[in-house]
């Protein structure tokens, strides 16, 4: 599905129509999986809408997210949703060392869940299926599932960093706010914030306005990294990765996300960087595109 040029989130026109499309193919989704890019929700009520006309179940990939809001409320609240996902991986808002959670409303889903993440064992007497009364029975796996289970060291490490949460997030939003205001004069884009949405600043990607610049993505992307700014890419468009390559994708499938590969560089964004660290990207951003 291609983005929103100003979001950067799932198109709600764009997936509209393909659900149009689908339709008429008789090829509707089951599953429609929105991804909160950079922090910024999805527009999720759209979103909503139309599962309501088409019938598919929504999980809202919310790596980035946690502690962002949308419509006013924290994101993770499964108001728009049938599951909402966080990452916990290391890079992520707040960590437990590798992993994630999964949140839902509906009491079926979280049981479900909650035997897959065990090889689908249950010790539910109303689960487990008949058997013999002399036979022993305290547990039955009534299903195959996972090994994902938490060790009390990755919770405890989580349950510490949710003590933070807010705080880390606001600082976030205080590192963007000066990157807003003291980038506006380069040729390069910001990321804008939807009014319904608090974003948790996952990421700051900034956007290159090529035709006003003399130097190419890869020549901004080189000079950044040469002078010890660590700058990324996020992200290339899944589409054109080789594996889906080789089911037949190409170039050109997804226009204005190919366009924002092309033209977007994330600088760094973490909560303790310092005003002097941040002064210097700074610096070094109007060195390079002055």
């Amino acid at each position: 599905m291609d983005i929103d040029p100003r979001t950067y989130n799932l198109s709600v026109d764009c997936l509209a129509e393909k659900l149009a499309q689908a339709e008429k193919a008789g090829k509707l989704p089951k599953v429609v999986v929105p991804v909160h890019m950079c922090g910024q929700s999805c527009d999720m009520a759209a979103i909503y809408s139309l599962s309501q006309q088409y019938g598919f179940k929504i999980i809202e990939d919310a790596s980035h997210a946690i502690g962002g809001k949308y419509k006013g409320e924290p994101i993770g609240n499964c108001r728009y949703s049938d599951i909402t996902i966080f990452s916990f991986h290391p890079v992520k808002i707040i960590t437990t060392g590798e992993g994630g959670m999964a949140l839902t409303n509906d009491s079926a889903l979280a049981d479900r869940m909650q035997r897959y993440r065990s090889h689908g064992i249950t010790s539910d007497s109303r689960i487990m299926q008949p058997r013999p009364a002399n036979e022993i029975w305290n547990y039955q796996q009534v299903h195959l599932g996972y090994n994902y289970r938490m060790t009390d060291i990755q919770a405890a490490l989580g349950v510490s960093q949710m003590a933070r949460l807010d705080a880390y997030v606001e600082q976030r939003h205080h590192i963007a706010e000066r990157y807003d205001a003291e980038l506006v004069d380069l040729p390069l884009q910001t990321p804008w914030q939807h009014p319904e949405s608090y974003s948790s600043y996952h990421l700051y990607p900034i956007r290159l306005k090529l035709e006003k610049s003399a130097k190419s993505q890869r020549q901004v992307y080189d000079e950044l990294r040469a002078a010890g700014i660590l700058v990324n890419l996020h992200y290339i468009p899944v589409y054109r990765q080789p594996y889906y390559e080789m089911m037949g994708f190409r170039a050109g499938y997804c226009p204005e996300s190919e366009r924002y590969h092309a033209e977007e560089i994330s600088i760094p964004m973490f909560p303790t960087l310092t005003k002097s660290d941040q002064s210097k990207i700074i610096d070094v951003l109007h060195e390079v595109l002055a």
